[in-house]
């Protein structure tokens, strides 16, 4: 993975398999959030689901600050901590399932999102678009990952889902890991409307750029 200062990223990875067996699990894997992703960049949206999540991020200088280590030349802050959160992450669950291997079969995957909604431009619907307009892929991101459990059927509401940052810019919990202030500079929602837009359909087209 690598980052550059400013740049909307969409990170994910997939397992195999269970991934969060219990309540616990999610909250120590968001224990693992606070204390490494948290400071090096700015969380805008996540989720965790039962064998996979997804960040929505803005890197900062420090998330691509070289930690110049011998073996890891070019590798960055921000890249290196999300490999300390899967890694200390399962070894924990290694320990807890009595299992061994790795527990993310594949390579976490950092996309970088359009540069051209990178900052907000006025004059137009940046998710309805224009003639001629490019895909608004920070706010199709961001309502995908909230409508993750929906759309997976899990719940029947996005608020009956405990591990998303949905409740948070909903007002239903004042979660302290994502930005809102600056998510709704990015991403094409009315905060007092923020509830109703939410359900709105993502575009198929534009998810299988976001997942190619």
């Amino acid at each position: 993975m690598f980052f550059e200062s400013n740049a909307l990223y969409h990170i994910y990875n997939r397992s195999n398999e269970t991934v969060f067996y219990s309540r616990e699990n999610y909250l120590y894997f968001l224990s693992k959030l606070q204390k490494n992703i948290f400071p090096v960049c700015n969380i805008l949206a996540w989720v965790l689901m039962p064998n996979h999540f997804h960040l929505l991020v803005q890197a900062t200088e420090n998330s691509c600050i070289n930690i110049s280590e011998k073996h890891r030349p070019d590798t960055q802050l921000l890249s290196k901590n999300v490999g300390i959160v899967l890694s200390s992450y399962t070894q924990a669950i290694n320990r807890q399932e009595n299992r061994r291997g790795n527990l993310f079969a594949h390579k976490t995957k950092a996309k970088m999102l359009n540069e051209e909604y990178l900052y907000p431009s006025s004059g137009w619907n940046r998710l309805t678009g224009s003639p001629g307009s490019q895909p608004d892929y920070a706010t199709t991101c961001f309502l995908y990952i909230h409508q993750n459990p929906v759309l997976s059927g899990h719940v029947s509401k996005l608020e009956d889902w405990e591990f998303s940052s949905f409740r948070d810019f909903a007002g239903f919990r004042n979660g302290k890991l994502v930005n809102k202030k600056l998510a709704f500079e990015f991403v094409d929602l009315d905060p007092e409307h923020f509830y109703e837009q939410s359900n709105r359909l993502v575009d198929d087209e534009i998810l299988r750029k976001l997942f190619p």
